[in-house]
């Protein structure tokens, strides 16, 4: 489309309300090529701006108003005619076609003032959807024909011949060099006479003009139109009136022309016609732009519909999908449900037989040692079981505590000293293979929680980084006084900005991937084996965080090792601090 314009009217054409041309609708750059590739002055409008494309043609006729008219209104470049544009706008936008013979216009020249005298054609285009978009006009200059008439009258009156017929005849007279061809047919004689125009149109040799009746012309009329011209021809010598027509010449090639012809009839003798003059105008061009624009119609209706039933198909496939989507998605839940449901209930239930063999166990030796009368060394075996319910209860309480029906027994406490009375428990949960640090920050503050919680999720971390290090490695546990901000990005949740003491445990073990980090705080979620844990661990942490107002993080790599942080608000009131259980 590019080759269309220069790149001068490209740059104007993207300044314009319409914008680059490679982001044209198809109805433009249809309606665009047909004007600039016409050989007549055409000139297009389109959209509310009513914004003027034209071909080279066209601007010779519009003087000094071009180049500057070129992708600009036709109210900017036009302001003298407003009546004359409005009118024609209404109507070509209410779907109407318009037609003016010898228009008269005064358009600045270079050097002065022109008239100028022009035929016109005003047509509706449509867009995609069939609605007007834009206006479409073709031009004729009549002006060379006009002054002709004007100077042959002239001539006449100047030698007193002021016969009405010849007066007529003058003022229809046209050149042959315009595309415009003349007739006048004496009927008392029976001579019709033509220019070499209007011969050369209907297939005549020019010289012959004068010898053939009006009956060989009407022979190259397309046998479509030969009734409909000759009852017109008839009508208007019985009323002695005007004479319009349109009609079709069809050449030898088979090729057709369209013609225009405009005349009157004059009566000599009362209630008989005497002579039948007028002019002729080749307006195939014209006729090949207005198909090409109803072809346009046509199949912008086509491509419109296509569209629409592309879309509707589109859409009730992406409905199927979309449903497909979420029974599979329902599958997964379901899938997941039972899943979670297994690791609980295989945790659990290992756990519970661990605790129950115990008890059981103890209770039986019991049983056989006071059969055997050895009551007084029944107590270690009565240890053994209250040591195993204790354990039971523990574990009843960490799920309680999970599932957040159990409050938290909240005292102020010193992190310092509680990691402290833990370090001899960390060291024998570790294992022989690992090495551990312990790195107390200085001047920690107070918190305010639930010491056999944090005690609990703190010893679940030194787990969790053992099992990540089954070859061995280091475990660091860290205490730090730390600001949290709003912009913190590393908790799940929103956070609370503030005063928070930080416990860290790191480890640089096996790490974890993206995938079981964004489901390691998922209850029942474990990579352990069926039977050896329950998946709550992790789960149980963050809910005894966000019970105490604080919050949990983990930062963790494939390959690096993990490092879990929890923070829990600094305690303000002024209270007694209770020292850690030994």
């Amino acid at each position: 489309m590019s080759a269309v314009f220069s790149n001068r009217q490209l740059a104007a054409l993207a300044n314009s309300p319409l914008g680059k041309v490679t982001q044209w609708p198809q109805s433009l750059l249809t309606s665009s090529q047909m004007v600039m590739h016409s050989p007549m002055p055409m000139l297009l409008l389109w959209g509310n701006e009513r914004t003027q494309i034209y071909n080279d043609s066209f601007a010779a006729l519009a003087g000094n108003k071009h180049p500057a008219g070129f992708a600009q209104s036709v109210h900017f470049s036009w302001p003298e005619y407003p009546e004359f544009i409005r009118t024609v706008i209404e109507s070509v936008w209410a779907g109407q076609s318009r037609s003016y013979l010898d228009q008269y216009f005064l358009y600045p020249d270079q050097k002065h003032v022109t008239e100028l005298y022009l035929d016109l054609t005003f047509s509706p285009v449509r867009d995609e959807q069939g609605q007007v978009a834009g206006l479409l006009m073709t031009a004729v200059k009549t002006s060379r024909r006009r002054r002709t008439a004007i100077k042959l009258r002239q001539r006449s009156l100047a030698s007193r011949k002021a016969q009405h017929e010849t007066e007529e005849r003058l003022q229809l007279a046209l050149t042959a060099t315009n595309g415009v061809g003349t007739w006048d047919w004496n009927i008392d004689q029976d001579l019709f006479v033509t220019d070499s125009r209007f011969a050369q149109m209907h297939g005549i040799e020019p010289q012959l003009s004068g010898q053939l009746p009006i009956t060989a012309y009407l022979h190259g009329v397309h046998p479509e139109d030969r009734g409909l011209l000759t009852r017109s021809i008839r009508e208007c010598l019985s009323k002695h009136g005007e004479y319009s027509q349109e009609y079709r010449l069809l050449n030898l090639d088979g090729t057709v022309r369209w013609i225009f012809a405009r005349g009157r009839c004059f009566s000599g003798r009362p209630g008989s016609a005497q002579r039948f003059m007028g002019a002729a105008l080749d307006i195939t061009e014209r006729k090949k732009t207005e198909q090409a624009l109803l072809n346009l119609n046509e199949t912008l209706e086509l491509r419109v519909a296509q569209r629409t039933q592309a879309l509707a198909e589109a859409n009730e496939q992406l409905q199927r999908e979309m449903q497909e989507r979420e029974r599979a998605e329902e599958a997964l839940r379901h899938a997941q449900k039972m899943e979670a449901v297994g690791q609980l209930t295989g945790g659990i239930a290992h756990d519970f037989n661990n605790l129950l063999t115990g008890i059981i166990g103890s209770l039986d030796l019991m049983k056989r040692y006071i059969a055997a009368g050895r009551i007084t060394e029944v107590g270690r075996f009565t240890d053994a079981a209250v040591t195993s319910a204790q354990r039971a209860a523990a574990l009843t309480h960490r799920l309680l505590a999970f599932s957040r029906r159990q409050s938290l027994d909240r005292r102020p406490l010193d992190p310092n000293q509680l990691v402290s009375s833990l370090q001899t428990l960390f060291s024998s949960t570790k294992g022989a293979h690992i090495d551990l640090r312990v790195e107390l920050g200085d001047d920690i503050w107070t918190v305010n929680t639930d010491s056999g919680q944090l005690e609990s999720a703190l010893l679940n971390l030194i787990i969790n980084a053992r099992d990540a290090m089954p070859d061995g490695g280091e475990l660091v546990v860290r205490t730090a006084n730390t600001f949290l901000s709003h912009s913190h990005t590393s908790a799940l949740e929103p956070i609370k900005a503030g005063d928070y003491v930080m416990f860290e445990v790191s480890d640089n073990g096996s790490g974890m991937t993206p995938q079981i980090l964004a489901k390691a705080f998922d209850p029942f979620f474990t990579t352990k084996p069926v039977g050896q844990g329950t998946g709550l661990g992790l789960s149980m942490i963050y809910g005894f965080a966000q019970q105490s107002g604080g919050h949990v993080s983990i930062i963790s790599e494939s390959g690096t090792g993990t490092r879990v942080r929890l923070h829990l608000p600094r305690y303000h009131a002024k209270t007694q601090v209770l020292s850690a259980p030994s």
